[in-house]
């Protein structure tokens, strides 16, 4: 199993070429490792190959420290190929961005607390207090950063900090309502995680559900993502539809827009956490 605390985790892409797998698995059988999973994919347009493989260390005889660049000399710089290298006793640390809705903070937390998500939850930052309750419910410190126009590039230095302070590796956005800058982003590229409904760009603005319902829509959904510079248009990790009928009330559409919500945004946490995600050219791959 891959989280016994004792599993690396190396997920690959480069240009597709024949005897990739092969090279990459006798790499592991070479230093006795004992592989516990494969996925691999080929884009046959862009010619790109992807791989996810995952190998117990017990008997692995390559010391941790030198695998990196082990792999690097014999595989990574012939093949031309962009990789991470992950332990599973390594347990990431998440930060939490929240403003006043609380369906999807309570469902990560719940999580979190049952176990079910691998992580550190050191600190949750709020534009409002609204939520501050919440963290303090389930023992996680809670930072109030204000925002204003005025205000935003200063407070988000602050929330920077804050990061850092807290040593975070990723974030998610739980329907927190701010736009983050470039510079933010640029701190932590592919490390931040946003939902939102998917009524987008059809029902933007302040009141989506009230607008789909007086459409009458049949569908609505949610969508995880990779937040970019583009606003809501970053690398997908997850998606999900409901189905509505004409007995739906904007109540009963707001109920299960937020169901929804909620379910998407842990599936993809779930998918970052256990590094079953890779991203090429605003798209993402999705690990078995």
């Amino acid at each position: 199993m891959e989280n016994n605390g004792n599993t690396a985790i190396l997920k690959i892409h480069c240009p597709d070429r024949s005897g990739i797998v092969a090279r990459v698995t006798d790499f592991i059988n070479l230093h006795h490792g004992n592989i516990i999973s494969v996925d691999q994919h080929v884009d046959h347009g862009d010619n790109l190959f992807s791989m996810r493989v995952s190998w117990d260390l017990t008997e692995f005889n390559l010391p941790r420290e030198e695998i990196a660049s082990t792999f690097q000399k014999f595989l990574g710089e012939p093949y031309n190929m962009k990789w991470t290298l992950n332990f599973t006793d390594e347990i990431p640390r998440m930060a939490i961005f929240v403003s006043r809705a609380s369906h999807c903070l309570y469902d990560l937390l719940a999580r979190y607390q049952s176990g079910e998500f691998r992580v550190e939850i050191p600190v949750i930052i709020g534009n409002h207090t609204t939520l501050e309750p919440v963290a303090k419910q389930f023992g996680i410190k809670f930072v109030h950063v204000p925002i204003t126009a005025e205000t935003k590039a200063e407070q988000e230095k602050l929330e920077l900090e804050i990061l850092k302070e807290h040593d975070v590796d990723f974030v998610v956005l739980a329907r927190y309502m701010q736009v983050l800058s470039q510079d933010f982003i640029n701190h932590y590229p592919e490390n931040v995680i946003n939902i939102h409904h998917s009524f987008l760009p059809a029902f933007a603005g302040a009141k989506p559900y009230h607008a789909a319902h007086k459409r009458g829509v049949k569908i609505i959904g949610a969508t995880s993502h990779y937040v970019t510079s583009d606003l809501d248009a970053g690398p997908i990790i997850e998606q999900d539809i409901n189905r509505i009928t004409h007995h739906d009330s904007i109540k009963t559409l707001i109920q299960k827009g937020k169901d929804i919500e909620k379910i998407v945004l842990s599936r993809a946490v779930k998918a970052h956490i256990e590094h079953k995600t890779l991203v090429y050219k605003n798209r993402t791959i999705i690990f078995n």
